[in-house]
């Protein structure tokens, strides 16, 4: 029993341990077979992984292509119906601009049509109020008739002849001046290409030099010390000064300036040469001023002859008395609006002989008048009267003959009738040396002066409304009330003022008169 039960217990181990061992190889088995499979599984799932992704990655690709197939012809789908668009829209702008060209076309024919009739309605206007006009004058005519054959029925015979002559006598002086100023259009036509021409020739020819010389004589000074040396212990130089030369010496706080002044150009001349040399020798007492003046008047007389002789000798002119020369020598030191009167004067006798040898008269005898012309400019300060006649009857005193010389040197201002043709030659020569730019000046308050008085001139007349002085003074416009002045009359008012401007005024060149009048006709429309 005991070895049974000892045998049992063996057996039951034993098959316990069987058991157990089954188990475990069954389990390594199981383990083994189920590590294949799962691998085995892997490896599957990595294949049909790889697979799934070829598949991917191609179906990826071909959405792709798809996409970009179907981009593009969507693209060249939308660029054709684009290029349609554009196609249709242009026609349409076409056709628009056509339609905007006839409408333009339409538009442009309208405003003719409208601007014709504005014209048609204005022009109507004006024939109506004309025609208005018309019979208030007729009415006017018929009363004045009436009245007339009133007043004619208890006249005498010799009364109603006075007036008939009266009536007549204003109607020929209406045509007279109708007729004149025709002949005169006509004759400044014919003359006026000619004039130019002449003019132009004498210019170019004589083509000088001018530059506007001052008026004023300064003396510079080193330092304002030597104006107390100049005026002296009270005063006794600068009175020696001014008794020596007859000028003026004025010392005033204008800073390195000692100024001359004195009517003789010769006298002021002497008196700044003399201060100058005093100034720069610093030795300045009555007996050195003595001095030094007369040694600057000796000087300046030769002088003065010297630049009659050169100015003689330039133009050749022969014949001619040594005080003619020398009144011509103190030209030099005279100056209208800033010009030099010697070197204006010898300019005008060369201009004076190039319009004569057009006009085929004596050269000689141009240049000649043109240089003395203004030779009473020389004396004119120390004398009465104007330059003209003073320097005709110094010419004449001193052995001057010639009977264009002399009416030439008293009328180039128009003062007296010109006898020769010489004396208009001389004085179109005088306004072309006057005229050129630069030759003169003058100061604003002057030319202010001449403009106001130029203004003023033209507005006296009873009809002149307005009037301006235009182109620096060369011109003035004048404007006619139309209902009192008729266009023969308006060319009479012209040369009126014209002739008086020339009477009383004095002025460079020449100044030309503009009548104008004016009629205006206006409508209101409501």
């Amino acid at each position: 029993m005991l070895l049974l039960g000892v045998e049992g217990t063996g057996l039951v181990l034993w098959i316990i341990a069987a058991a157990v061992g089954g188990a475990i190889f069954s389990w390594l088995l199981i383990a083994q077979l189920t590590g294949g499979t799962i691998s085995r599984a892997r490896k599957e799932a990595e294949r049909r992984l790889e697979t799934a992704e070829r598949e991917a990655e191609s179906i990826r690709g071909k959405s792709e292509l798809d996409a970009e197939r179907f981009v593009r012809q969507q693209r060249e789908t939308f660029d054709k119906e684009q290029a349609a668009a554009k196609a249709d829209f242009k026609k349409a702008e076409k056709r628009l601009a056509s339609r905007q060209d006839k409408l333009d076309s339409k538009l442009d024919r309208l405003s003719s049509k409208e601007n014709k009739l504005d014209q048609r309605h204005e022009s109507l206007l004006s024939k109506e109020t004309a025609h208005e006009e018309a019979i208030v004058s007729l009415q006017k005519e018929r009363d004045q008739i009436r009245a007339r054959l009133a007043e004619v029925g208890s006249l005498t015979e010799e009364a109603a002849r006075e007036q008939l002559l009266e009536e007549v006598r204003q109607y020929a002086e209406h045509d007279a001046r109708e007729l004149s100023q025709r002949i005169l259009d006509e004759a400044e036509t014919d003359a006026r290409g000619k004039s130019r021409e002449i003019t132009l020739m004498a210019i170019q020819r004589y083509a000088a030099e001018h530059v506007a010389d001052s008026t004023v004589r300064s003396v510079r000074i080193a330092s304002d010390d030597l104006k107390g040396r100049v005026i002296g212990r009270e005063g006794r130089n600068i009175r020696a000064l001014e008794r020596a030369t007859g000028a003026d010496i004025l010392v005033d706080d204008t800073p390195g300036v000692i100024s001359v002044s004195c009517f003789d150009p010769v006298r002021r001349a002497i008196a700044g040469e003399a201060l100058a040399k005093l100034v720069e020798d610093g030795r300045v007492h009555p007996s050195r001023i003595e001095e030094v003046v007369a040694s600057v008047r000796a000087d300046m007389q030769e002088r003065i002859k010297t630049y009659g002789s050169d100015a003689v000798m330039e133009t050749s002119i022969r014949g001619l008395h040594p005080k003619i020369v020398e009144a011509l020598g103190k030209m030099h030191f005279r100056t209208s609006y800033g010009q030099n009167v010697l070197r204006h004067s010898i300019e005008v006798a060369f201009l004076s002989q190039i319009i004569a040898d057009q006009l085929g008269l004596d050269g000689d005898i141009g240049r000649r008048c043109g240089l003395l012309h203004d030779i009473g400019k020389a004396m004119d300060h120390e004398m009465e009267g104007t330059h003209p006649v003073i320097g005709a009857e110094f010419c004449r005193r001193h052995g001057e003959k010639t009977e264009a010389v002399l009416n030439a040197v008293a009328g180039h201002h128009g003062d007296i009738p010109a006898t020769t043709p010489y004396t208009p030659i001389v004085m179109a020569a005088d306004a072309i040396s006057g005229a050129r730019p630069g030759a003169r000046r003058e100061s604003m308050e002057m030319y202010v002066k001449r403009l106001e008085q130029l203004e003023s001139l033209a507005r006296e007349h009873e009809t002149v409304t307005e009037a301006h002085a235009i182109q620096a003074g060369r011109e003035v416009r004048v404007i006619v009330d139309a209902k009192k002045a008729d266009d023969a009359l308006a060319f009479d008012i012209a040369s009126k003022i014209a002739k008086r401007v020339e009477e009383e005024m004095t002025f460079p060149g020449e100044i030309k008169v503009t009548v104008l009048r004016e009629v205006r006709a206006e409508a209101t429309a409501r």
